[in-house]
């Protein structure tokens, strides 16, 4: 598989995830996405001997859509000061079945389950918990179907799609979260900005969901 590269320099790699294989190795052993992009370079750039790649985030594994990769060392702690420091911005599409209000922020502690890799909302205080929070606002409405549009305030695991199921609007294809039955999940990264680690320039990323149902229900703004 060739992957889908955005964008390419010593520093960083910019590329869009296919939905259905894992950001990083895991136990399945399928192929993944930070394995796929070490070989492309290691073949494009005919390098010998391993080749470094910072997973600097994650998508989930049924998620698609645009990651970035830091290509030294240095420009992986630059990348992660930038995500603790929440200037590395991340917007998401998704498909929720129900109605949502207009535009909202979703507040909520989330503990996961380890054994069932599930994520739960929980009472405020329960040991383990974690804050999530995120803001929405709906683009639009059709037959049934919500397009929403999302900014993560906290990076919980699972946190759109476990925070909008407890909000009454489940992911359309979450079968974990009780979303509608469809082949894929309705959940998108379409943009990544951030400083270049070195240059200090901004730069945004931005990459489409595919062009199918129920994606196709909705005239997505032009990126």
């Amino acid at each position: 598989m060739i992957p889908h590269i955005l964008y390419e320099d010593n520093h960083v790699i910019v590329a869009v995830k296919p939905q259905n294989m894992p950001s990083q190795a895991d136990a399945s052993r399928d192929m993944d996405f930070l394995t796929l992009l070490k070989q492309y370079i290691k073949e494009k750039y005919e390098k010998p001997g391993a080749v470094y790649l910072g997973l600097v985030h994650r998508l989930d594994r049924p998620a698609g859509g645009v990651m970035a990769f830091a290509r030294t060392s240095k420009a992986a702690a630059r990348l992660s000061a930038q995500i603790k420091g929440r200037s590395f911005q991340k917007g998401y599409y998704a498909v929720a079945a129900g109605k949502l209000p207009r535009a909202g922020t979703l507040v909520d502690e989330l503990l996961k389950d380890g054994r069932t890799n599930i994520s739960h909302v929980v009472p405020q205080g329960t040991q383990g918990a974690k804050h999530a929070e995120l803001s929405y606002r709906v683009l639009s409405e059709r037959e049934g179907y919500s397009l929403a549009d999302i900014s993560l305030k906290t990076g919980r695991p699972h946190q759109i799609r476990v925070q909008f199921s407890h909000a009454g609007a489940p992911l359309v294809g979450d079968a974990k979260y009780g979303g509608a039955e469809n082949p894929l999940l309705c959940l998108w990264s379409y943009r990544l900005s951030f400083l270049h680690p070195t240059k200090k320039e901004r730069m945004t990323f931005t990459c489409l969901p595919p062009d199918r149902f129920p994606w196709n229900l909705f005239e997505l703004p032009t990126l």
